[in-house]
């Protein structure tokens, strides 16, 4: 079993997590967070384009960033680090990024059961208001770490 902690800081799992493997390549980094939530924010770079021509992030890199937030925003809500598996990840594009603008993730996890673990949000440049992007997922807990306390 592991223990809920108070002390858990999303910032610090960050900067663990985003250190290592894609998200590292990416260059995703810590933005903000409150009990639910995390807000997650990649960098604008010209290799991760979507269309030379309007210099827009391409949608690959805003998904891995939607998925890095969500089990951000899991593991923020349990006050622990717990393994997830993404199950479903449906991602409704509203539009295009800005020109080189970089963009940020705000998901948060509004149900967490015995199994798994619902998560909504939303990627957006500019203004929250506008996102360029929103989703929904599901991601099951890996192990029996996952399972204790969990109706």
């Amino acid at each position: 079993m592991i223990k809920h902690d108070s002390s858990f800081q999303p910032r610090e799992i960050c900067d663990l997590v985003c250190r290592v493997g894609h998200s590292s390549w990416l260059g995703i980094q810590y933005y903000n967070h409150g009990d639910d939530w995390v807000e997650l924010e990649l960098p604008w770079r010209e290799d991760l384009l979507g269309d030379e021509d309007r210099h827009v992030m391409a949608t690959g890199p805003i998904i891995s960033l939607l998925d890095m937030a969500s089990g951000m925003a899991i593991w923020t809500k349990r006050q622990a680090f717990m393994p997830v598996a993404t199950l479903d990840l449906r991602v409704d594009y509203q539009r295009p990024s800005g020109d080189r603008m970089p963009v940020r993730a705000r998901v948060e996890c509004y149900r967490d059961t015995r199994s798994a673990a619902f998560v909504r949000g939303m990627a957006y440049d500019r203004d929250i208001d506008d996102p360029v992007a929103t989703m929904a997922g599901v991601f099951m807990n890996v192990g029996s770490a996952g399972n204790s306390g969990r109706k």
